[in-house]
């Protein structure tokens, strides 16, 4: 059964998850905004990770099931190798490619993670450019930093 739930993580904003049979399909990153009347709050077990990762704590999320069947291979390996990537670590476009078996296909690890609907879960912030942060989509810049640097990474 798919189920919809939203989160309020303090400091960060209103994140909302999408769980089928427990199995995350979808997350959406918390921004500053309120909680919207009748958004289902967040009960589940991963609810407790994902408040303690933003509150700063040490929490891993790679042992999270996600669904991963709507991705070509390609793509399936580098959410397989990102999730491997640990906290307060980075790697590039490049070496994301080639932690997926594809030396030289940075644009398309850049492609996988523009398009990831799996944030957090499949840590895209965790990839850097050859020369500096790269870019984070709507969120911008700010929000990656902000990430990084609750990991531990200095940026």
């Amino acid at each position: 059964m798919v189920r919809h739930f939203a989160y309020e993580a303090e400091g960060w904003g209103v994140g909302e998850l999408v769980l089928d049979d427990g199995v995350v399909v979808w997350h959406e990153l918390p921004r500053p905004q309120r909680a919207r009347p009748g958004a289902w709050p967040l009960a589940v077990p991963v609810s407790d990770l994902l408040l303690r990762y933003f509150a700063g704590e040490v929490v891993s999320l790679a042992d999270v099931p996600i669904d991963l069947e709507f991705e070509t291979p390609f793509f399936e390996r580098c959410a397989r190798a990102l999730r491997a990537v640990p906290r307060g670590e980075v790697v590039t476009y490049g070496e994301l490619a080639a932690l997926a078996g594809a030396p030289g296909a940075a644009r398309a690890a850049g492609t996988f993670c523009a398009r990831n609907r799996l944030s957090l879960f499949v840590p895209c912030h965790r990839v850097v450019a050859a020369g500096g942060l790269g870019s984070y989509g709507s969120l911008g810049l700010a929000y990656k930093r902000r990430l990084l640097e609750l990991e531990g990474v200095s940026v």
